[in-house]
């Protein structure tokens, strides 16, 4: 770091994404990207507005609020459209966290919970998720912190009911839930519907996965229409024209080719169902996902090394660092074809493995 950067990040351990190598032609199974493209009428909605980038966007992004309105059953008041989900996120933390308001959250979940509660200096109460990994919702009742939850879970996949957030709300009411949804569309039972009960419950969804705008960069944050002003005065305050012109008309057409988008999770589940199955049949141990990725450990293999070896056979796969779970891998569901050829170079890890040994 140069000489002139602030004593305040000197610290700060930033988010690490997933790898995007360009040294060869992967099969890439590890940023959970859709394996489908987006809808013709995205990409034409998309083209039209190519030859207007002279133009600044909309920054209200009215035409697709109003779309996305309709979509989730809200007001447009209700919804912020955001460059991405994670920069809604960013705006929460921002929005409700301070020294007096912590984000309580989980060990294990998505690695930019932390670093925000870094950058922002705000306390993070980190709460340990349970030997089989999953969140226990009793860990987050009566709290009195700020609460954020990816649901389902990353890297886990796995998923709480809206019960258990219905629990979480009730016994926190001075204290906002934010409740990430990046992979509901999943299989998941979204939390959207309880906006109108609760005036503490922000949710966050994205389009990269489950509507293949991953490039897009597009997401949305629904919520009461006091939290959303919240968060649209910082968003004001910092970057006011933050969904372009082409993202905005391919989000508004992809809202109306949503049959083609939920057709591809359908899809995507049952091609996780059988990845699942078959790497239990090779001995792999599969946590239940509702996401569109699943996450396995081998005894016979550490993470670290299946992950290497993968890599130099030409498919990635994410591999986390971390002492709680870097037994394990976290495989994104792509197309049959991909799995397929993710499971058979596996098959010739253990070959290459067994035949050593």
């Amino acid at each position: 770091m140069s000489r002139f950067f602030s004593y305040r990040h000197t610290s700060l351990a930033p988010y690490t994404p997933g790898e995007q190598p360009q040294d060869m032609l992967y099969t890439k199974l590890n940023t959970n990207e859709s394996p489908f493209p987006p809808s013709p009428a995205v990409v034409r909605a998309a083209e039209r507005e190519a030859g207007r980038l002279q133009l600044y966007s909309d920054p209200a992004c009215n035409a697709l609020r109003a779309a996305a309105a309709a979509h989730y059953g809200v007001g447009p008041e209700n919804i912020m459209a955001v460059n991405g989900s994670d920069e809604a996120l960013y705006f929460a933390f921002h929005a409700f966290g301070d020294e007096k308001h912590p984000f309580a959250f989980p060990d294990i979940t998505y690695g930019f919970y932390p670093v925000y509660a870094d950058v922002l200096h705000i306390p993070a109460h980190i709460l340990p998720v349970g030997e089989d990994l999953a969140i226990d919702p009793a860990d987050y009742l009566g709290l009195g912190e700020n609460i954020v939850l990816a649901n389902p879970n990353a890297p886990t996949g796995q998923l709480l009911g809206t019960a258990d957030i219905r629990r979480i709300l009730l016994s926190n009411p001075d204290s906002v839930v934010v409740v990430d949804e990046a992979y509901i569309n999943f299989g998941g039972e979204s939390c959207v519907p309880l906006i109108s009960e609760f005036d503490n419950l922000l949710v966050v969804q994205t389009f990269s996965k489950s509507h293949s705008l991953a490039g897009g960069r597009l997401g949305f944050a629904i919520g009461p229409e006091a939290l959303i002003r919240d968060l649209n005065t910082l968003r004001y305050a910092a970057n006011p024209y933050n969904v372009n012109r082409m993202t905005q008309a391919a989000g508004i057409a992809a809202l109306e080719d949503n049959e083609y988008y939920m057709e591809n999770c359908r899809v995507i589940r049952e091609t996780r169902q059988y990845t699942a199955e078959a790497l239990k049949t090779m001995g792999f141990e599969v946590l239940p996902s509702m996401a569109n990725f699943v996450f396995a450990r081998a005894d016979r293999l550490p993470g670290g090394e299946l992950y290497r070896s993968l890599k130099e056979r030409g498919v990635l796969v994410r591999w986390f660092d971390l002492p709680r779970i870097r037994d394990y891998v976290r495989i994104t569901i792509g197309s049959r074809e991909q799995m397929d050829i993710l499971l058979s170079a596996i098959e010739a890890i253990f070959d290459e493995r067994s035949r050593k040994s």
